[in-house]
């Protein structure tokens, strides 16, 4: 075909497709419908545009010639329809829902072939082979003619992410059992449930790795990319057609799985990634480029229709009427048979009775169906007989579903009510509903006095706030109970603060891998708050000021084998994670008292105000231990993250500038250029050294002053330094010590068996007493913050002694006051006198320190 007339064809095709969304919802019909109709029109009209005038004739004989086949369905259109649809998913939302997603998605398809298959062999002379393969081919969902109904309809968001999950991964399941039949179809394999199983497996979990590995690698390439949107987004593309491509003819694994996961992974890891605004214009691009791919598809599908169903005798249209009740029972089996198991098994969430209706009658087929359908008919090692049947029983079961499915959708969900609002949230509608209108009553008097709008005017607008006032005053906020109105609250508070993180990033204030840590704790706020309400939240931000896995590791290994660099990037990121959640944590409380409390009420604003005034007392607490110890590279932080702001503030003033015509494009470049250069400095985090090196902190410790540099040397060579956390235990009551402590920074507590404490700050130590054979008294000692300890073990201890009399001075002299203070404390306790100089008396809190710092830490190696 000449090119110009395949892009003038292309073209005329596009075209239409510009007017069929109005039209479709001028008619009241689903869009998917429309396509279905108007493509059925254009099979014919190609075949018979004899009549028609030169230009119209032209575009009807290039779309006729366009060759359409089932690769085409599968390598053109399939890639980009299920990248955009992974891409616009939540995938915390999905993996709530998984259990049952992938209950639809793989066992629905294996039923579904089943029950067709042994249904249609029943009535009909056709084999079983062939019966099955029509069975796995009607058993794929078209995800996009369903969802566009339910985003019409406003249905909720569970219920679209169920039946789009589905769709995602059941073409995969399909496509496996189709290759598997189709081969032993056409005799050049062996059908067994065991080569099934096997194919499905491997291609369902290879093409999942594949998809995982090659979206991690698109998001690690951003990085080279960044501040060029259009490369940014042309990655993605790629992206989409490379993970269907390659997994499926380099890897021999799923494509449309590896395209589906890679989607997931690009919309979930890929924000943080990429510019901050390339996200933005990333969604707006793969909606119009899921529009054109779903157009065309259903067009270029619904066009073969008249071909693949011309033939057909009223055998095969009763055959359709058999498959279509097939479909029916088998997936009535899964929604309202199987899908309960999940819930007593405690594998997934329960799914109502309304969803699973709209589950059961919202399986509708579409382009993919015909596409396998199509390739059975190019497959010329199978009976014609065969390829027939399956090209007329498809094509009439999707018309079926689209026309009768489809066309009835819509009123079953508005009859269900599942486009209703709950009680509850019309509430909190109508009361935000009120709080607008009277604002902009306000603002709009404001408008008519300044521009001298006439009163008559300014009165008929009035009206129309009126009588919308009117109909909101049957339903206020304060027939909610307190505890319903702080649960909604919370849940706006933490959608709030999802939101704030990633306005953060936009505005360049942290860097992408922090990003991605306080958008992943944010999500696992709102996920405490959706399934545990205040309780949950409490729980979640005592868990959220707790060190991380990574942290533990490297201190592990830092305790271990002396590593300090991992240690001391795990404390900078730790440190600057604190400072930005307590920014955002004022933001949020300030939120709440000037927003929630006019939507919610000022009592549920008060509570939901406590309970985040709590968790600024931990992050604040949390933060002022790490400020003691490193007050340089606080104070770095401070002043990086103020850099940052003022960075992104004179950013937005110089767009400003340019959008009210102030300066021109090549000055605000300009500008930009210079504020670019002026601000390098503060993305470069310098690296926090944790100063543990045995040869400084040894410096600190009185005891060792004056001795011999060669003993020194010799001494430090023994040393192991120790970084011990704020509560952290470093020696356990009971526990017979086999190491001397040095504290060279910092402090600890001593808590004596009455529960008594003792505290010893930078230069004195403890442990001595037990190594050297004394009487000692059994008592925990804890960390009072960022301790650094030097540990010397007993037998180093010995022979440390033993060569250098003029330390076996020292600490004996030491040992001596301690052994003196013992006898002194045993009396005093003895008799129930006040306490000597230099101990506490017991606390209410099992001699914790006075001000905690931090919570205890939770699998840090103790010593």
């Amino acid at each position: 075909m000449d090119i110009g007339f395949f892009v003038f064809g292309l073209a005329g095709l596009l075209t239409m497709v510009c007017f069929m969304p109005p039209l479709a919802g001028r008619l009241g019909l689903p869009y998917s419908v429309l396509l279905a109709i108007v493509g059925c029109l254009l099979g014919i009209g190609i075949h018979l545009h004899g009549w028609a005038p030169p230009v119209l004739g032209d575009l009807l004989d290039t779309i006729e010639r366009f060759e359409i086949s089932s690769e085409t369905f599968l390598m053109v259109f399939l890639p980009v329809l299920l990248f955009e649809t992974a891409l616009s998913m939540n995938v915390r939302r999905l993996m709530n829902d998984i259990g049952p997603i992938l209950m639809m998605a793989i066992v629905a398809v294996v039923v579904c072939t089943l029950v067709v298959g042994v249904t249609v062999n029943a009535v009909s002379s056709y084999g079983l082979i062939v019966c099955l393969l029509l069975g796995a081919i009607v058993a794929t969902t078209d995800p996009a003619a369903v969802v566009g109904i339910f985003r019409e309809v406003g249905a909720p968001k569970r219920l679209t992410t169920l039946v789009e999950g589905e769709s995602l991964f059941n073409d995969a399941a399909s496509i496996a059992l189709y290759s598997v039949l189709l081969a032993a179809l056409g005799g050049s394999g062996e059908i067994s449930a065991g080569a099934v199983f096997n194919d499905f497996v491997i291609h369902f979990l290879g093409g999942g790795i594949a998809g995982w590995l090659m979206g991690r690698a698109a998001c690690l390439l951003f990085a080279w990319l960044r501040g060029y949107p259009t490369a940014e987004i042309t990655l993605t593309l790629t992206l989409a057609y490379l993970s269907f491509f390659i997994s499926e003819h380099y890897l021999n694994v799923s494509g449309v799985v590896a395209t589906v996961v890679a989607g997931l992974v690009l919309g979930s890891t890929g924000r943080t990634r990429m510019s901050p605004t390339t996200f933005e214009y990333l969604s707006n691009f793969w909606e119009q480029f899921g529009f054109w791919a779903n157009s065309l598809i259903f067009l270029f599908a619904a066009m073969l229709i008249p071909k693949l169903m011309a033939a057909a005798d009223w055998q095969e249209l009763l055959l359709v009427v058999v498959v279509f009740v097939a479909t029916l029972v088998a997936r009535a089996i899964v929604v309202f048979g199987l899908l309960p198991l999940l819930r007593i098994f405690k594998i997934g969430a329960e799914v109502s009775n309304p969803y699973k209706t709209v589950m059961l009658w919202g399986g509708l087929r579409g382009a993919v169906s015909l596409a396998l359908a199509l390739a059975v008919t190019e497959q010329t090692t199978v009976p014609e007989e065969a390829r027939q049947f399956v090209a007329v029983a498809t094509t009439g079961f999707v018309l079926a579903t689209l026309f009768i499915n489809g066309i009835s959708l819509r009123p079953l969900i508005r009859m269900l009510g599942l486009n209703q609002l709950s009680p509850m949230e019309r509430t909190i509608r109508n009361q935000a509903l009120s709080l607008a209108l009277e604002d902009l009553q306000g603002k709009t008097d404001e408008i008519a006095s300044k521009d001298s709008i006439p009163t008559e005017a300014r009165d008929r607008i009035h009206a129309v706030f009126d009588a919308s006032m009117a109909s909101v005053h049957d339903s206020q906020v304060a027939r909610m109970s307190l505890e319903q109105r702080t649960a909604v609250g919370m849940a706006i508070v933490a959608r709030r603060e999802e939101e704030m993180f990633f306005d953060i990033l936009k505005a360049q204030i942290v860097d992408w891998r922090m990003a991605e840590s306080l958008l992943a704790r944010a999500e696992r706020l709102e996920d405490a708050v959706r399934v545990g309400g205040v309780q949950g939240f409490e729980d979640a931000i005592a868990a959220d000021v707790r060190y991380s896995t990574a942290f533990r590791l490297a201190l592990r290994m830092h305790y271990v084998f002396g590593f300090q660099g991992w240690l001391g990037r795990e404390l900078s990121q730790r440190f600057a994670n604190l400072q930005t959640k307590r920014s955002v944590a004022r933001k949020l409380i300030q939120f709440s008292r000037e927003q929630i409390s006019l939507l919610l009420g000022e009592d549920a604003a008060q509570h939901i105000v406590a309970v985040h005034e709590h968790r600024l007392a931990l992050i604040d607490n949390a933060l002022q231990a790490l400020d003691l110890q490193y007050p340089r590279y606080a104070l770095w932080l401070q002043e990086s993250y103020l850099g940052r702001v003022a960075r992104e503030l004179e950013r937005i003033r110089y767009r400003d500038m340019l959008e009210q015509f102030l300066i021109s494009g090549e000055v605000y470049a300009d500008l930009i250029d210079q504020l670019t250069t002026r601000w390098a400095h503060i993305d470069r985090r310098p690296p926090l050294d944790i100063e543990m090196g045995a040869a400084e902190l040894i410096k600190r410790v009185p005891i060792f002053e004056g001795l011999s540099p060669d003993s020194l040397r010799a001494i430090c060579k023994l040393l192991k330094p120790r970084l011990a956390l704020p509560d952290q235990r470093v020696l356990a009551h009971g526990r017979h010590g086999q190491e001397m402590w040095f504290v060279a920074s910092g402090a600890v507590v001593v808590q004596l068996p009455d529960n008594t404490t003792v505290e010893l700050g930078t230069g004195e130590f403890f442990g001595e007493l037990a190594l050297l054979g004394e009487e000692h008294i059994n008592a925990d000692v804890r960390s009072l913050g960022y301790s650094k300890l030097l540990m010397l073990s007993a037998r180093d201890l010995h022979a440390l002694l033993a060569r250098d009399a003029d330390l076996r001075e020292r600490i004996d002299k030491v040992v001596k006051q301690r052994l003196r203070a013992i006898e002194v404390w045993r009396q005093f306790s003895e008799t129930g006198q006040v306490y000597p100089p230099g101990v506490k008396p017991p606390s209410k809190t099992q001699a914790d320190s006075p001000t905690r710092p931090e919570p205890p830490v939770e699998g840090v190696p103790k010593g």
